[in-house]
């Protein structure tokens, strides 16, 4: 049986999948193409991460296709439940990049709170001539022990992010319209473990109380973050996006930005990906990365093992 890792498998999913008695199939093919592809070479599984969408045509149209797999949490770019209506298993990864995600976040919070994204392009352009200047314009630097952590949404990522935020010292605020309560473990390299049990409070309450907003919620079909919701944060607040393109108004965010009604903001994901609007491109006040939350060797090992598992459980 074939195994189609259209968008590449680690070699913690290759290996067991082999040993089962699979072969993976490495190559990426076109999104036009896969219909025919998936046919022809008796695909049996379609591994997936964001680049490649499995829509209706696939669905319909390969009668051996068995299991849609997804190497990440959202499934976006699968339609699940009419798969699912069709008799496909469908799985995915929802825990294996969860810390990776959040530590990209404090990644950028670090970076924006000491001007690294411009100084970084500053420095190597006139570093030798702008020494003092630079020093000057980059001196008012804040840290983020003591202040107030918001997450919206907070499943296992957001979990993960305040887990990291708990352990700088921030207070942590969540909001999630399914989750009351959380208790926390925070795990140290001596095996020592210390609890905490956050209570979600509403978006409003976030919003309104936060230094730092970092969104982990699924696309959504409105805006999480608009023009009201910049409007009713902090005067200088910082917001992260490492979730879905989509969940924030881009055109407002540019707009509280220039207004100076917040200080800074970070995007791993973009409303128009691949082509990300140029006005965000060029901003220096956006800490930008291209949708590399889950790009760790760490986070696509434990994807590549869970997935195997899921199909050899499945299949075999």
């Amino acid at each position: 049986m074939r195994v189609l890792a259209n968008d590449g498998l680690s070699q913690s999913g290759i290996k067991p999948l082999e040993n089962a008695g699979f072969e993976v199939d490495l190559t990426t093919v076109a999104q036009d193409q896969l219909v025919d592809y998936i046919n022809k070479n008796n695909v049996v599984a379609l591994l997936v991460r964001s680049a490649t969408k499995v829509r209706k045509d696939i669905i319909d149209n390969c009668p051996n296709l068995k299991i849609i797999g997804r190497g990440g949490v959202g499934m976006d770019n699968i339609d699940v439940e009419y798969a699912r209506s069709k008799g496909l298993k469908v799985i995915n990864t929802p825990a294996a990049s969860s810390h990776s995600v959040a530590e990209l976040v404090f990644a950028h919070l670090f970076g924006m709170v000491r001007f690294l994204p411009e100084s970084n392009r500053n420095m190597p352009l006139e570093g030798d001539s702008k020494f003092n200047a630079f020093k000057k314009a980059f001196a008012n630097g804040i840290e983020l022990k003591g202040k107030t952590m918001g997450i919206i949404g907070f499943g296992r990522i957001g979990q993960a992010t305040a887990k990291i935020a708990l352990a700088l010292g921030m207070k942590v605020v969540a909001y999630d319209p399914f989750i009351e309560s959380v208790t926390l473990d925070l795990e140290f390299y001596d095996h020592q473990t210390v609890f905490f049990t956050i209570n979600t409070v509403s978006k409003d309450e976030v919003i309104e109380q936060s230094d730092f907003i970092s969104l982990h919620v699924p696309a959504q079909k409105e805006y999480v973050i608009g023009k009201n919701e910049f409007s009713a944060m902090k005067k200088g607040a910082f917001i992260v996006n490492a979730a879905r393109g989509g969940v924030i108004d881009e055109i407002a965010l540019v707009h509280a930005l220039e207004s100076g009604q917040i200080a800074g903001a970070a995007l791993d994901v973009f409303e128009k990906e691949p082509t990300p609007e140029i006005q965000l491109l060029m901003n220096p006040l956006l800490s930008l990365t291209p949708h590399i939350g889950a790009a760790t060797a760490e986070a696509q090992d434990r994807i590549g093992t869970e997935l195997a598992e899921q199909i050899i459980g499945i299949l075999n």
